[in-house]
């Protein structure tokens, strides 16, 4: 089993549109989006949820006003301003304390020095998880909750069951919509993988990102591969982001035009190579056959 990890540097690179488009391409392979911030693979592959479940990244106070005195110390000892003194009254106080479930930081210092035991500390429900099927294969998605951390958890999780149903499917390969940018969740989503290719764009923003997302790959020591989307509206700029990516040691692989028939595509939920087989959609088929050479040399994972 291989993984090809698709990230960018920033957001609205193009990303999740070559994700779909290698999907058509791909031929069997199982699919997982771990942009699971702003998961949008849904959108073009229109999954059929066959399997659902809870995703629990912490846990979170809430105060039982039955049992609270009113005591204060909960108050005093939140560093996060998450406890209010506008709570119902319970019989022997008019008024009890209560927990903002957004602000709340899930450190259970309230409930450990609750003297009454009134504060319950249980693990809370962030998101959700799927399995699905699509037109081009199995899909693993999830939806963070809003205001929810912790999503680096979840694309942890949403890798690990792609995993299991590439090996009970008998796939080979596992595609994955990474998140953006170098945080939490990008680190989930590349860690151990087999190749990872950087989508990117011809702007100052873009040659930045691209320069960070980069370190973070090396720093991990995944093969990486450059793609230079929409690269004709700064052709000078896209000269520079690949003789930049090589002389680091990252190889420029690939340029897709801009083309108004990849937005048209988005609109009618389809991949690009889908739509039409012209334009951008022939870049787009020359990427996947040079991303499908460099995979055909990476080691294999070993199997869940």
């Amino acid at each position: 089993m291989k993984e090809l990890v698709v990230i960018s540097g920033k957001g609205g690179t193009g990303k999740t549109s070559v994700v779909a488009s290698f999907a058509a391409l791909a031929e069997g392979a199982v699919l997982a989006d771990c942009d699971v911030d702003a998961a949008d693979l849904h959108l073009v592959l229109e999954p059929k949820i066959i399997k659902r479940g809870k995703f629990s990244g912490g846990s979170r106070a809430r105060i039982m006003s039955g049992h609270c005195t009113a005591c204060g110390k909960c108050e005093e000892l939140c560093r996060f301003d998450a406890i209010y003194y506008d709570g119902p009254g319970n019989g022997r106080v008019a008024r009890t304390f209560r927990v903002d479930p957004i602000a709340c930081e899930g450190c259970g210092v309230c409930a450990w020095f609750c003297e009454e035991n009134a504060i319950e500390f249980a693990p809370a429900d962030n998101g959700e998880w799927f399995i699905s099927d699509t037109r081009h294969g199995p899909m693993i998605h999830a939806k963070l909750g809003i205001a929810e951390e912790n999503s680096g958890k979840l694309v942890s999780l949403v890798r690990t069951e792609a995993k299991k149903v590439a090996a009970e499917k008998k796939r080979d390969l596992v595609i994955i919509d990474g998140s953006p940018g170098i945080g939490c969740p990008v680190i989930a989503s590349i860690t151990g993988a087999g190749l990872v290719l950087v989508v990117t764009e011809p702007t100052l923003s873009g040659l930045h990102d691209l320069g960070r997302v980069t370190q973070l790959t090396k720093h991990f020591g995944i093969q990486t591969l450059v793609c230079v989307n929409k690269w004709d509206l700064n052709a000078e700029l896209a000269d520079q982001i690949e003789s930049d990516a090589r002389r680091i040691g990252v190889e420029a692989i690939g340029r897709i035009r801009y083309d108004r028939a990849m937005t048209e595509a988005q609109v009618k939920k389809q991949a690009l190579v889908e739509y039409t087989e012209a334009g951008a959609a022939e870049d787009v088929k020359e990427l996947w056959s040079a991303v499908s050479d460099r995979l055909s040399r990476v080691i294999p994972l070993a199997v869940p």
